[in-house]
């Protein structure tokens, strides 16, 4: 069961004695980052760069899960490619101090990416492609798939299970999440045989940091099996910028043309699984203050028509 305040004994002392645990001398500097379903922090350390600890949300996912994504991160990095992947130590990757489960990675700074130019824009479709041919020499088995049920039907019972979706909206949001349903499941049945290969799974610009030498990947905790196209959309703000990423992946992965009509699909389970994701958080403090705006009956009319709009697209 998750707990309401998940967080709520993870103190700077926890923190730095976590490190510690894990055979590492941290100097007592410590940086929040960004992040709301985990916690985050860069760590000083006596004598050596600064590390990163990420302390998994309790009851989010099991310890074979999260295996899972770190076997995926290490076997991308050894294949040579830019994606930042926990620190093995003694064999391990994941630890545990009272109670709270943490992984530790190197500190890799880096720039939001300059997606404008077709030239990074191939050079993104290469990387990916690269990483869904890694990607598809195994399954997940632990961690889930993005498909309507996880992505659409589910999230959609946590809203209107919460307080937040106000009274007189629940009829409707329930009609219009039943119809998107029905036609996102025609949609994955018309590209069926779907290929499902092991993915990042949350793809955006956010979780790509660019430096001098290029871009590389952060923050695999989303990651899942799904289409290949998954990973593209996201990234591609218009036709043609999916395009330039489309000819750069060519280059090192055949892709499935057939999958674009998911775009849609998935563009729409995305927004129906982050507001059932913000009210399965919102006892957690941390959601309420930065998403204030959730909190409001006017923010779920505008989501109930955005969805009535997209009803009419899928």
């Amino acid at each position: 069961m998750e707990r309401d305040t998940p967080y709520a004994g993870l103190d700077p002392d926890l923190i730095l004695d976590a490190v510690a645990e894990a055979g590492f001398e941290p100097d007592g500097r410590m940086l929040a980052l960004g992040s709301y379903e985990n916690r985050v922090y860069q760590v000083g350390i006596e004598g050596a760069p600064a590390l990163v600890v990420k302390f998994y949300r309790p009851g989010r996912w099991s310890d074979a899960a999260i295996a899972e994504e770190h076997a995926f991160a290490l076997e991308l990095a050894t294949a040579e490619l830019p994606v930042v992947a926990p620190l093995l130590i003694e064999g391990r990757s994941l630890f545990a101090l009272d109670g709270f489960r943490y992984s530790l990675y190197p500190r890799q700074g880096g720039r939001e990416p300059e997606l404008e130019s077709k030239q990074n824009l191939e050079w993104m479709g290469r990387l990916l492609a690269r990483i869904h041919g890694v990607g598809s020499r195994a399954t997940f088995t632990q961690r889930g798939r993005i498909d309507v049920q996880t992505f659409l039907r589910d999230p959609s019972r946590e809203v209107l299970d919460s307080t937040l979706l106000p009274t007189h909206l629940h009829s409707r949001y329930r009609k219009l999440v039943d119809g998107l349903a029905q036609r996102i499941d025609r949609r994955f049945a018309d590209c069926a045989p779907l290929r499902q290969i092991r993915l990042h799974g949350d793809c955006h610009r956010g979780n790509v940091l660019w430096t001098d030498a290029g871009p590389h990947f952060v923050d695999l905790d989303d990651a899942r099996m799904g289409p290949a196209v998954q990973d593209l959309w996201m990234l591609a703000p218009s036709a043609q910028a999916l395009d330039s990423v489309l000819e750069g992946y060519a280059e090192f992965r055949d892709f499935d043309h057939g999958e674009l009509a998911l775009i849609e699909p998935l563009r729409i389970m995305r927004q129906v699984h982050w507001a059932g994701w913000v009210a399965r958080r919102w006892s957690d403090p941390a959601f309420p203050r930065a998403f204030a705006q959730v909190g409001e009956p006017r923010w779920w009319e505008e989501h109930c028509n955005d969805l009535a709009e997209a009803l009419d697209r899928v």
